[in-house]
């Protein structure tokens, strides 16, 4: 979008539908559903200081929106993230960087509503781990992926050292990282670190699909099920349960749960709102 060149540095504007924080991401609307860019392609979309600076005041704004249903994350030009920009970094102490690039992950982690990762081409370093932070990963066939930050005498961050793990055990998460390979998406969906793989001529609509669908859900309820399994998958089963308990009570709290039943009551599609029912 050229409009982004002309927009303040870390102030967003609302041009044409969209919103450009820096210039680097562009956040654009469809409904309930937002779509997250980010636009630095002639580095294959690495982010610099600035550019981790935008991601998390994207998420942060997309984290206050009381519209906003799904998040989509993908990368400008055929690429999905290659990381940080280690020739664009300015001149200051790493702590400075990593809080930086810190405060983006904690966003996205904590994001309640469902995000997507829409990746082609290159997901690595940090980009890679901008994906395992979503809920879901679509990948095209042409999508590469790697752990690379051994390669460039760095240890992992973007929360890779807490989601590979979880993901894959601590063998594989070890192979990843220690050997920082590059592996295409048939084998990072083996991995099940890809939770589909698509022709890259069919990823758009698959992606639109998925996004529609959870739209539809109800927003209470499934925000509720991603906090749920975020928290319970490091605790004990009995804190599992309580939680639960406590999730439910939330749930029937909401026009949603009432909607559902009259709809399996007269067998018909329920209309969620995510609507709080006064007490």
């Amino acid at each position: 979008m050229s409009q982004a060149e002309n927009s303040m540095p870390g102030r967003p504007c609302r041009q044409r539908g969209a919103t450009v924080f820096n210039d680097r991401i562009h956040l654009t609307r469809h409904g309930g559903v937002l779509t997250l860019t980010l636009n630095r392609p002639h580095v294959k979309n690495a982010l610099d200081a600035d550019g981790w600076t935008g991601l998390g005041d994207a998420l942060e704004t997309v984290a206050t929106d009381p519209d906003a249903r799904v998040l989509v994350i993908t990368g400008a030009a055929g690429d999905f993230c290659s990381g940080t920009d280690l020739a664009g970094q300015k001149d200051e102490h790493p702590t400075v960087r990593l809080r930086r690039l810190n405060r983006a992950a904690s966003a996205l982690h904590e994001l309640p509503i469902p995000v997507i990762a829409r990746v082609e081409g290159v997901a690595v370093g940090a980009g890679w781990n901008i994906a395992l932070s979503c809920d879901f990963v679509v990948a095209s066939e042409t999508a590469r992926f790697g752990q690379i930050f051994a390669r460039r005498g760095l240890s992992l961050d973007f929360g890779g050292s807490w989601l590979l793990p979880r993901l894959v055990g601590l063998h594989t998460a070890k192979r990843l990282a220690l050997l920082a390979e590059i592996i295409d998406a048939d084998e990072a969906a083996r991995l099940g670190l890809v939770t589909w793989v698509r022709p890259p001529e069919e990823l758009d609509e698959f992606v639109t699909d998925l996004a529609q669908r959870l739209c539809a859900g109800p927003p209470v309820a499934l925000a509720q099920c991603k906090s749920l399994l975020n928290a319970n998958s490091a605790g004990t089963f009995r804190s599992a349960l309580e939680a639960e308990g406590r999730a439910q009570v939330i749930n029937l709290a909401t026009a949603d749960a009432s909607a559902a039943r009259e709809a399996f009551l007269t067998r018909t599609e329920p209309v969620f709102t995510g609507r709080w029912i006064p007490q």
